[in-house]
C-alpha cells in the first residue's frame, strides 16, 4: 500500500520560510517522480515544484522561481519544499503526489500522480 505523508506547514508571517516535507513508502522511491501542488480557497490546484526520479532539471511555477527550491533525499524516501520569501498569496493547502509510472522519460512532474497525500497548510499572515 502507498502512503505519502506531508508535514512542514504552518502559519508564518509575509517574508518568512518554511520547509515542507513528503515521505512515500510502499514504491520504489528513487524511481518516482514526485510533485509539490497547491490549492487556495476558491482557486484550482496548481502545480508549485517537480522533481523527476533522476533529479534532473527540477520544475517550477513563475509564481514561486528563485523563493522555493526542491530537493529529495532518496535515502530517506523523502522529497523537501524550501520556500524561502513567502508571500500572502503562497497561503493555500500543499499536497504531494508521486508517480504511480517508474523512471518515466521526458517528464519532470509525475506523469499519472496517483499518489496522494493529505495535504499540509501554509498560511502566510501580511
Amino acid at each position: 500500500q502507498v502512503q505519502v505523508v506531508e508535514s512542514g506547514g504552518g502559519l508564518v508571517q509575509a517574508g518568512g520560510s518554511l520547509r515542507l516535507s513528503c515521505t512515500v513508502s510502499g514504491v520504489t522511491f528513487s524511481d518516482r517522480s514526485i510533485g509539490w501542488f497547491r490549492r487556495a480557497l476558491g482557486k484550482e490546484r496548481e502545480a508549485v515544484s517537480c522533481i523527476a526520479w533522476n533529479g534532473d532539471n527540477p520544475y517550477y511555477a513563475d509564481s514561486v522561481k528563485g523563493r522555493f527550491t526542491i530537493s529529495r533525499d532518496n535515502a530517506k524516501n523523502t522529497v523537501y519544499l524550501q520556500m524561502n520569501s513567502l508571500k500572502p498569496e503562497d497561503t493555500a493547502m500543499y499536497y504531494c503526489a508521486a508517480d504511480s509510472y517508474a523512471r518515466i522519460v521526458g517528464y519532470t512532474c509525475p506523469r499519472a500522480p496517483d499518489f496522494w497525500g493529505q495535504g499540509t497548510q501554509v498560511t502566510v499572515s501580511s
